[in-house]
């Protein structure tokens, strides 16, 4: 398609074809096409409108295209039009100006060089340290594996600990459960016990009762016989009082000094703590660290009878002026009572609560016996009634226990070396003196009521006037040494001498009036712990660490 062109000074160029551009020479009509193409689509207008109206739009895109050419080329015209002289100075402090520049430039190149080389350095070193803290990371990423790991494992082994715990828990309640139905039970059978303990309280008391009227009936026939002329009571009064019956006054005479072992019995399996004779008997009853309590007939050597129930060593003795009971304190912290006819414990008396070191009964009554712990109390006990009635508390352990002869006050020796005089009713010292410098390990009172005999750990041996606690002889000899603190010595039965065991297996006598010794005897082989007289036949007995006793004539 043609169509008529002009320049752009209106001239008449003749017709063109549409894709010529007569400015750029480059095929331009293309574009115009598309418009006129359009324009065709659009409209309904004839060819030659819209050919006139494309015609129109391109030549003012020639226009505007040519007035920004003509800006651009501006400045080289007005180059071009100037002199070539005034040119060319301008070039040169143009090309001075790029010279400065470009040294500026050098200048700047080198820093840059320079900087370049430290940022290069800075970079390694960089990378150096990225490296470094790559591997740091991975290790770190390492070790977060594994304790991701073992936190994993832990919340297992936690969960598992859950599940005991809950298990336990379960099992914790029903132990609860279980208990309180357990004490519960435990209420009631102490209450029902409590309840039985009454009862047999009560059935005691009126046994008790029944035994005093029986007593009172037996009193009232010995009291008859005696009337009557079958019973014969001798009363000797010998600066003060002496109990004799009819079978033993005989034998209240002076005493011989023993000097052969009759008998060596093996007594006890352990030590033997303890002995006494029977009341005008020549049965000799022994106690020792096997529990047991033995009775012998020293006429014959024999082993009459076997007492048992006793929980501890037997470490004291006493029987009462009946002959009807036995009484033993022991390490078990209680006090058995035993019939010596049926062999059977009738009472087990408690209350201390440390072991029982020793006991007696009273000399006018068979009711009442007192007991000494080491517990540091003293205890006073009604035989009839089973329990305590008084208790004494003092500082210091007590030994050995005596009653007196009026049987309401009682002697006690203690660790610290005293003697001391108590009222068993109102529990109050009477009298206090220093007996030994060390423990008291022994206390016996005379036949007549006058002297108290002590034994002590510094190996002396004093004899004491009852009115007054006042020293009235020291007995000591130069082998004699106290074996332990229970190492009991005795008066003989006419109260003029004075046996001792000794560690070194000696028995040592002393005479009271001279103070001096009067015989030394010598059978056993280890530490002799006690020894006894008796008044039937005079003779004494001793018993060792070992367990034998030796009987003397």
């Amino acid at each position: 398609m043609y169509c008529e062109t002009q320049d752009f000074d209106g001239r008449d160029l003749g017709k063109r074809p549409l894709s010529w551009d007569p400015i750029c020479r480059n095929p331009k009509g293309l574009c115009l096409n598309s418009v006129f193409v359009l324009v065709m689509a659009k409209t309904n207008k004839s060819q030659e409108e819209i050919a006139c109206e494309a015609i129109k739009h391109a030549l003012k895109a020639l226009r505007k295209r040519h007035l920004l050419e003509e800006a651009a080329h501006g400045p080289a015209v007005l180059a071009l039009s100037r002199p070539f002289v005034s040119q060319g100075s301008e070039w040169k402090e143009k090309a001075e100006n790029l010279q400065v520049e470009l040294q500026h430039c050098y200048k700047a190149q080198s820093r840059l060089s320079e900087q370049l080389v430290v940022e290069v350095a800075e970079s390694r070193a960089s990378k150096a340290l990225i490296q470094e803290k790559e591997i740091a990371v991975a290790d770190l990423q390492k070790e977060l594996t594994e304790l991701r790991d073992e936190c994993s494992q832990l919340k297992e082994d936690l969960e598992e600990k859950f599940k005991s715990l809950e298990v336990l828990v379960s099992e914790n309640t029903e132990l609860k459960a279980q208990l309180e139905q357990m004490t519960t039970k435990a209420n009631k059978a102490e209450a029902e016990n409590k309840m039985l303990i009454d009862r047999w309280m009560l059935e005691k008391m009126k046994d008790a009762e029944r035994l005093n009227e029986a007593n009172a009936l037996y009193e009232d026939m010995v009291e008859k016989l005696k009337a009557s002329g079958l019973e014969q009571l001798a009363r000797q009064q010998v600066d003060g009082i002496v109990r004799q019956s009819e079978e033993g006054a005989e034998f209240f005479l002076e005493s011989n000094i023993p000097s052969t072992c009759k008998y060596r019995l093996r007594a006890h399996e352990g030590g033997c703590a303890s002995m006494l004779f029977e009341y005008n008997s020549s049965k000799l009853i022994t106690g020792g660290q096997d529990r047991l309590v033995k009775m012998w007939d020293t006429n014959t050597g024999s082993l009459s009878s076997t007492l048992h129930g006793c929980l501890g060593s037997v470490l004291d003795l006493t029987i009462t002026h009946d002959n009807r009971s036995v009484i033993a304190a022991s390490s078990s912290n209680n006090l058995y009572v035993w019939d010596v006819h049926s062999g059977r414990v009738r009472h087990t008396l408690t209350g201390h609560t440390d072991k029982v070191c020793t006991v007696d009964v009273s000399k006018i009554s068979s009711r009442h016996v007192v007991s000494a712990a080491y517990d540091r109390t003293i205890k006073v006990w009604d035989l009839v009634k089973g329990y305590c009635t008084n208790t004494i508390i003092f500082h210091s352990n007590c030994n050995a226990l005596s009653f007196s002869m009026d049987g309401q006050t009682i002697f006690s020796g203690h660790a610290d070396g005293n003697l001391r005089l108590w009222d068993i009713q109102s529990g109050k010292l009477l009298s206090e003196v220093a007996a030994h410098t060390s423990a008291v390990t022994s206390i016996s009172l005379s036949r007549n009521g006058n002297f108290v005999l002590t034994s002590g750990r510094d190996n002396l041996h004093n004899l004491f006037d009852v009115r007054s606690l006042e020293v009235c002889s020291t007995l000591k000899a130069a082998g004699n040494r106290v074996a332990s603190n229970w190492s009991r010595s005795c008066f003989s039965p006419d109260d003029n001498h004075v046996a001792a065991g000794s560690a070194d297996g000696s028995v040592y006598i002393w005479s009271i009036s001279k103070g001096d010794i009067v015989g030394t005897l010598k059978e056993h082989t280890s530490s002799v712990l006690c020894c006894t007289w008796s008044g039937i036949r005079k003779p004494l007995a001793s018993a060792d660490k070992n367990g034998v006793v030796c009987v003397w004539t």
